[in-house]
């Protein structure tokens, strides 16, 4: 597990897009926090690593939204899942060739491979976040530059 500290949306981003710059296809990453903690805001950025030019917003009613790049990436909402067909859909993607990430992904906990990177937005006092990363695949290797 590794600690750090982000002051600003503008330094979520550039920590995101850093470390979606070194993720392989079928990378799968969890992020969570409270509303406005900046789990988007860290998914823009993360998005940009990936070389993806598309405008990135919450998949909050979509469920899933789907953008393409030098990797395509995944991004899901599951807080609003619907039953078991709905995570059914979602497990899908895990066998894709992309990366997925998935917000409140503690909501579907037992169905999510051990393989994965955990993300944990806390929000400080104003802008300020400490993001916490959990990578059960390669600890040592995530760092903010």
């Amino acid at each position: 597990m590794k600690k750090f500290i982000v002051n600003s949306p503008e330094e979520t981003i550039e920590f995101a897009k850093n470390l979606g710059s070194g993720l392989a296809p079928g990378s799968i990453l969890t992020l969570e926090g409270d509303l406005a903690a900046g789990k988007t805001t860290f998914t823009k950025g993360l998005a940009q690593g990936l070389a993806i030019d598309d405008v990135i917003d919450s998949p909050t009613f979509a469920i899933i939204k789907e953008y393409d790049g030098k990797i395509p990436l995944y991004h899901m909402d599951v807080y609003r899942l619907d039953g078991d067909s709905d995570i059914d859909f979602i497990l899908e993607y895990f066998d894709r060739d992309g990366v997925c990430v998935i917000e409140w992904a503690s909501m579907i906990e037992q169905d999510l491979p051990s393989d994965r990177i955990d993300i944990k937005i806390d929000r400080l006092d104003g802008d300020r976040r400490e993001i916490t990363v959990i990578d059960s695949r390669r600890d040592s290797l995530i760092s903010p530059n």
